[in-house]
């Protein structure tokens, strides 16, 4: 069983024994670089036994074990491996002595370090290029590799130590049931600067960075009072805990808290994948999402650069932090080929506005807001169509870029890739929500005028899309148009997106709905991105027959909002029920295998764990259900849950809204609200 530990833009991937063995993926990281790719505990030059692994916190693992046996003779030397990640790692050693006399061991920590670009150790393909060079002293052992004119290291350090070119040593000498111990820190080094110590030994880790910060999350968060179903309260409560741990925080921004996208593959800021979750997750805390918008407005386009496919309003997809950039897309640190951030940036700011984050915040993101609506019509739109449609600039840049972002993720319904440039159904729908969002800001501001431009602009959306994307024949919609304007007809989730951001026809949703809960649909674990009797369909593929937890998630609101709401409880049941499989975290993906088939989610076997949208997604079904809907610039709150009979009652405190903090009690379709201000209408 792999062991992953995360906080911020560091995280460890070991096995269960907390060894790092040289394994494919295992590895402790830091800004996208593997800063110990061996890490070996020896007790007089043998392994450690393993004999249980908990991890009381995201960046806290114990390991517990014990020393070799003699022949005949059990060990009574008991090894308790104590592991945090953040800035770096540390790790405490304690060795419990329960024989009746002294014991005197070795114990050597082999440590190996070859500062792999992520991208190299996600693709197995590590290169021997730069120069390493090692450096041992008196206090420290130092491993350090230079290539593309910087460098990666680490610094690897403990009092009492004998060092060597490839390990650290100690003499431990443990008096009859007593103990010995050594704290051992890895300390990141990036173009010859250290980075800060998260960890250090002398302090408390109590009061360490990492401790404070999930302390405060934890307060700071809604309270889960009373839940009936136990599998429900589990999810939200580890939901919660993985969400605080992939928060990530800027140092030049120190304010602005944005989240990663997800361990091991994408511990960094991501475009389409921040927004999402700190979206779907913003009855958390909302204040995730402003910094997630924040973020990613630092960042904003402002020049036509084909290499990194950056234009001017643009929100970026990723940016990465390794030594060599250009093992990055688009050969450098920041990448914008995205086609669906730039209207998710629009989307979430006006969301942020219905939850009340307050009038200045909003009127400083406004300009970002147009900026973004800007390159909606000059660069999304290319041909001039009215559609948004991408192709990349670059032959180093996503082939699609839309969620669905694999090389195969985009096809017909016989199999067929569609050729770019591509406009993707669930785009149109994000486009028209952003215009809606848009108003809806203006309103906010007495901006009358501004207002109806955009709803007239989402209102002629909204028209061409039904009338170009519709297929009578087939009666269904088009996934999307290709490069020939060919309405691209396999039967996919995307569709489900449109319902969430309501660019659909009335009158045509109930097919959608139906379609999206049919057997070639809906694996019993969740809709499928692909229908399995598509001609793409392998449901051990990542997008074309999977079953992702934020796309279900995003499709039960969806059906929510057309008012299908068994269709909506049966999406959110079988997530829960997944969930539940798996102790509670819903990994990136599972593979599409039918629930009649295998009786538990098969997981897809490279996905991300714990990841950010999938980790939102419960939350935001839970939102979805309550049917919590703020519209303060209004003075609006909706609460009128259709709570599935399995989730029993439900009371949960310290809901934040604006300034005001809610609680929520709700079974079935009743619900009883108290905190809300006497400015805002409870409406039911």
């Amino acid at each position: 069983m792999a062991v992953t530990l995360v906080h911020g833009t560091s995280f460890c991937v070991c096995g269960d024994d907390g060894e790092l063995d040289g394994s494919v993926a295992q590895g402790a990281f830091y800004q996208d670089t593997r800063i110990l790719s061996g890490w070996s505990l020896r007790i007089d030059g043998k392994p450690v036994q393993g004999l249980t692994v908990v991890t009381p916190e995201p960046f806290h693992a114990r390991f517990v074990g014990r020393a070799h046996s003699r022949e005949g003779v059990e060990s009574s030397l008991l090894v308790r491996r104590e592991r945090y990640v953040g800035g770096g790692m540390r790790e405490d050693i304690v060795l419990r002595n329960y024989r009746r006399g002294q014991v005197s061991c070795t114990v050597t920590l082999q440590v190996a370090a070859d500062f792999a670009d992520l991208f190299e150790v996600k693709e197995d393909r590590v290169r021997e290029i730069g120069q390493h060079a090692v450096e041992v002293t008196g206090s420290e052992l130092r491993l350090t590799r230079y290539v593309a004119g910087g460098s990666r290291g680490v610094r690897v350090t403990a009092e009492g130590a004998e060092y060597s070119r490839d390990r650290l040593t100690f003499r431990a000498t443990i008096p009859a049931d007593g103990q010995w111990s050594v704290s051992v820190t890895v300390t990141p080094v990036v173009n010859e600067t250290a980075a800060a110590t998260l960890f250090p030994p002398e302090h408390p880790v109590e009061n360490s960075e990492p401790a404070v910060r999930a302390r405060r999350w934890r307060e700071q968060g809604p309270v889960l009072r009373r839940a009936d179903n136990r599998a429900l309260a589990m999810t939200l409560q580890r939901s919660r805990e993985d969400l605080g741990a992939l928060r990530i925080f800027d140092p030049a921004y120190p304010h602005d808290v944005a989240i990663a996208a997800g361990a091991p593959w994408f511990m960094a800021l991501f475009g389409r994948d921040s927004i999402l979750a700190s979206l779907m997750s913003i009855a958390i805390d909302p204040a995730l999402a402003l910094g997630t918008v924040q973020t990613l407005a630092h960042h904003q386009g402002s020049e036509v650069d084909p290499d990194s496919e950056e234009e001017p309003g643009r929100i970026l997809h990723e940016v990465r932090f390794g030594a060599d950039a250009s093992l990055a897309l688009g050969g450098s640190h920041i990448y914008y080929g995205t086609v669906d951030a730039t209207p998710l940036f629009v989307m979430l700011l006006g969301e942020l506005s219905r939850w009340g984050i307050g009038r200045e915040r909003v009127e400083a993101l406004i300009p970002n807001a147009d900026r973004a609506l800007e390159w909606i019509d000059k660069y999304g739109d290319r041909d001039g169509d009215g559609f948004v449609e991408y192709e990349r600039a670059t032959e180093r840049g996503l082939a699609n870029q839309g969620w669905k972002d694999s090389w195969d993720g985009v096809n017909f319904a016989d199999g067929e890739l569609a050729r770019a440039p591509i406009a993707l159904c669930e785009v149109q729908g994000y486009a028209y929500a952003a215009f809606l969002s848009r108003a809806c800001l203006a309103d906010g501001l007495g901006d009358g005028e501004t207002s109806r431009y955009w709803r007239h602009r989402a209102a002629r959306l909204k028209e061409r899309f039904n009338e170009r994307f519709w297929l009578p024949e087939l009666g269904r919609y088009a996934t999307g148009l290709d490069g020939d304007k060919r309405p691209v007809d396999s039967v996919t989730s995307n569709i489900g997106h449109c319902l969430w951001t309501g660019i659909l026809a009335e009158d045509r949703a109930a097919s959608v709905a139906d379609s999206l809960l049919a057997p070639s649909m809906f694996s019993g674990w969740g809709v499928r991105t692909l229908a399995s009797d598509m001609g793409a369909y392998n449901p051990m593929s990542y997008h074309n027959g999977s079953v992702w937890p934020h796309d279900n998630a995003l499709i039960a609101a969806g059906l929510l909002r057309y008012g299908f709401v068994r269709h909506a409880q049966r999406v959110a049941t079988a997530v829960f029920d997944a969930a539940r499989a798996f102790e509670g975290r819903l990994p990136e993906l599972m593979c599409g295998f039918d629930r009649e088939e295998y009786d538990h989610p098969v997981p897809y076997p490279t996905s991300c764990s714990p990841q950010a949208w999938a980790s939102a997604a419960p939350v935001h079904l839970l939102r979805t259900l309550l049917r919590v809907e703020p519209d303060l610039p209004h003075g609006r709150l909706r609460v009128a849950p259709v709570l599935p009979e399995s989730f029993g009652a439900l009371v949960i405190d310290d809901v934040p809204l604006a300034d005001a903090r809610i609680s929520i009690e709700a079974r079935g379709e009743t619900a009883t609200v108290r905190g809300v201000g006497d400015d805002v209408e409870l409406v039911r």
